[in-house]
């Protein structure tokens, strides 16, 4: 395939037809997202996204790692803040929170490749995913070793707060219905790390 106009190649960025694929992929799935939605939403025509991305599998990929690379450095930076394990793990759940609330793309997306699970985001997710639960689990059994519940299974933790999460955002119109107006996101996560009455995190 020949070059596009150099006039077409230069009216969008590969950042803008990432966020533009972000929304269509989010909205219908890999297999049923088009290239040429894509392209609209990018405000340029099919060819020129091809010329940043000649198929659509790059283009979902690219996406995906994008999205938790941006994930991954917000966790990290909350992670490494100079405060108590107890005031960090609080920022690690509101950014999450945060996170997934401005990028609904991001669970959506995990949603469309748990059900899907042969879709072209499998690899990109288990190279992205497995990362951070492993720096949340070290995290969590390290800094949090002399303050979590004994015994606790770590990484079913971080799976069952990180999934609901994720179900909350992808809810849409059931959202309220299902898990109210409030946030209850932190009171979860100290219910299942810490115990007794420090699980309100007032001392």
């Amino acid at each position: 395939m020949g070059r596009p106009a150099a006039g077409s190649v230069t009216t969008a960025t590969p950042e803008r037809l990432l966020d533009a694929a972000d929304a269509v992929f989010s909205q219908h799935g890999f297999r049923a997202a088009r290239l040429e939605d894509i392209a609209a939403a990018a405000g340029i025509r099919r060819p020129s996204l091809l010329y940043h991305f000649p198929s659509k599998e790059l283009l979902y990929n690219a996406v995906v790692r994008r999205t938790f690379q941006r994930l991954g450095a917000a966790l990290t930076e909350a992670m490494l803040q100079p405060s108590s394990f107890s005031e960090r793990f609080d920022a690690i759940i509101a950014t999450y929170t945060r996170f997934l609330e401005e990028h609904p793309e991001l669970a959506r997306i995990l949603v469309w490749e748990l059900l899907d699970g042969q879709g072209p985001g499998r690899v990109v997710l288990l190279e992205q995913v497995v990362p951070l639960l492993d720096l949340c689990e070290r995290f969590a059994r390290i800094e949090g070793r002399r303050e979590i519940r004994p015994r606790l299974p770590v990484r079913a933790a971080i799976l069952q707060i990180a999934s609901d999460l994720v179900l909350r955002t992808s809810a849409r119109e059931f959202k309220t219905a299902l898990w109210g107006d409030d946030d209850h996101a932190r009171e979860l996560a100290r219910a299942l790390f810490f115990p007794g009455p420090s699980n309100s995190g007032e001392q």
